[in-house]
């Protein structure tokens, strides 16, 4: 049996991905910028107790061509989930990148005769474009034209976009699956605290005295892996996209604060109590049903994930 191909393997998200694909027997080929991450990256694989036997690393950049084509080769699927991590205040410094990554990744796939792609997006594609009211499914794409978009969210929408142009337009035989999750929470297997898990730190560590007013969806980063995993051996999941979130109103992060505090005692006795000035965040609806409904999604709730990140980032020494 091939292996499959997962970009960036050393990401958030990645190791689970990577851990959890070892764990149920599939062999997997990984993508790192440098060997300077392999150990940092078997210290994560291990911490799931996955054996890193079934598992090839090989050094690819998304800024580069050297490499795609031998990742790619002799591969069942491809699940790209690299992302550029860039700070920058121009947006092409962000954006150029994370489109022309997944232009490459997706023409190295197609090139290789590899059957199917599952990139991961983001609810960054899906919902961050004014509507009358604030309710999201699969069906809404956010517009890179929308003013004042941030350099983030435009980037995933400019991405996605351009892979869905482009298997359309140039892709031949190979499919294309989208996972797009709202706001990633859940246990860490790597110990670089980056994304979500700041606002954790940040929180507990009471270095954010007061939480921003802003609404979101949750989504732990065990039921994404899960679901790209089931996008990409659902065979009807070809040509679609799937938001991933936890079942359940949207949270705010006073929310989020209020279950550190309900749950963990003194370990949350320095998380905020208030929220930051500013309007109160309008109502948000975002809609999981497809996901469930055609790709068996059963999330944990929110509780559980906001718990259980506090308590992996404690446990390794985090915060």
């Amino acid at each position: 049996m091939s292996p499959v191909l997962v970009t960036g393997g050393n990401g958030y998200l990645a190791t689970r991905l990577v851990a959890d694909l070892l764990l149920s027997g599939t062999e997997v080929r990984t993508t790192l910028r440098s060997p300077a991450s392999e150990p940092a990256l078997h210290a994560a694989l291990g911490r799931a107790g996955a054996d890193v036997a079934g598992l090839e690393v090989v050094y690819a950049s998304l800024t580069e061509d050297e490499g795609w084509a031998s990742a790619t080769r002799d591969v069942d699927g491809v699940y790209h989930l690299a992302s550029p991590m860039i700070q920058s205040a121009n947006p092409d410094d962000v954006v150029v990148p994370a489109r022309d990554g997944a232009l490459r990744v997706l023409r190295a796939a197609r090139d290789a005769g590899v059957p199917r792609v599952v990139l991961t997006s983001s609810f960054a594609a899906v919902g961050y474009s004014p509507k009358p009211v604030r309710d999201y499914t699969e069906d809404d794409f956010t517009d890179p034209e929308t003013p004042g978009l941030p350099a983030y969210p435009l980037s995933k929408a400019v991405a996605e976009q351009a892979a869905w142009q482009f298997i359309e337009n140039e892709g031949g035989d190979t499919q294309l699956a989208v996972i797009n999750p709202t706001w990633i929470a859940g246990p860490t297997l790597t110990v670089d605290a980056r994304s979500s898990l700041q606002v954790f730190t940040a929180m507990i560590s009471g270095a954010m005295t007061h939480a921003p007013r802003q609404r979101f969806g949750i989504a732990d980063v065990r039921d994404v892996a899960s679901l790209h995993v089931a996008a990409m051996t659902t065979p009807d999941a070809a040509g679609k996209r799937y938001l991933a979130l936890a079942d359940g109103p949207t949270l705010t992060f006073l929310d989020v604060a209020q279950v550190l505090r309900s749950r963990l005692g003194a370990f949350a006795e320095n998380v905020p109590t208030e929220e930051a000035p500013g309007d109160e965040p309008s109502l948000l609806v975002i809609h999981n049903e497809k996901a469930k409904r055609e790709l068996g999604f059963r999330p944990r709730p929110p509780e559980q994930t906001i718990v259980d990140t506090a308590e992996s980032l404690r446990d390794l020494g985090l915060v």
